[in-house]
């Protein structure tokens, strides 16, 4: 029952009211990016949704497009300024997403939604995690975000769209102010923000 009727309404609602909430800081952030970033203050990218679809998922760019003399990308961890590090360790490059949940494109709690590139890399179990709407916190969030490997990632993903529930969604809001205010699992041991993923273990 809330999964099917109650969980968008709920959604559009809570997103329109954190908008409002957090404009100040909304406002703040986007001209500290905006003169950081030389004009870009948001970080635009096509991600897949529910049942797969494309959309546009919408971030505050908190990365520069710095490259090398070859013309590639440097590594996230060279390209994340001091600004980019306080606004992902309060996760504020996350608030702009608000506007995908009153869109439709996103849930406030769900997988999140990954890189397109890895569609075809996920075994017919992980797939599921694309049976509902994306999230901007889920279940693999509150349970070690970046700090936990790929596969335990889309096992705690799945066993979410089995298991939906008011409940389990107020748990995992709860926890991601939690670990909001702690910065926890910000990063994998690794990397800056989180490794690549390249399919799974055969």
């Amino acid at each position: 029952m809330y999964k099917k009727k109650f969980k968008r309404p709920l959604d559009f609602f809570l997103s329109f009211i954190g908008l409002v909430l957090t404009f100040p800081i909304f406002f703040t952030v986007f001209i500290l990016l905006f003169y950081k970033n030389k004009g870009k203050a948001f970080f635009v990218q096509n991600r897949p949704g529910k049942n797969s679809e494309i959309f546009k998922i919408i971030k505050f760019k908190t990365m520069t497009d710095q490259k090398d003399k070859n013309g590639n990308l440097l590594s996230d961890a060279e390209r994340l300024t001091s600004v980019g590090k306080f606004i992902r360790k309060y996760s504020l490059d996350e608030i702009p997403q608000l506007f995908n949940v009153l869109k439709g494109d996103m849930s406030l709690i769900g997988p999140r939604p990954l890189l397109i590139s890895y569609l075809p890399l996920y075994n017919e179990e992980q797939k599921k995690r694309h049976d509902v709407r994306p999230g901007i916190t889920g279940w693999a969030q509150v349970n070690g975000r970046n700090a936990i490997g790929w596969e335990q990632k889309f096992k705690l993903d799945v066993w979410y769209v089995h298991n939906i529930s008011l409940v389990l969604d107020v748990e995992i809001f709860m926890l991601t102010i939690l670990k909001v205010f702690k910065s926890e699992d910000i990063s994998s041991s690794t990397h800056a923000t989180m490794e690549e993923f390249k399919g799974n273990i055969q």
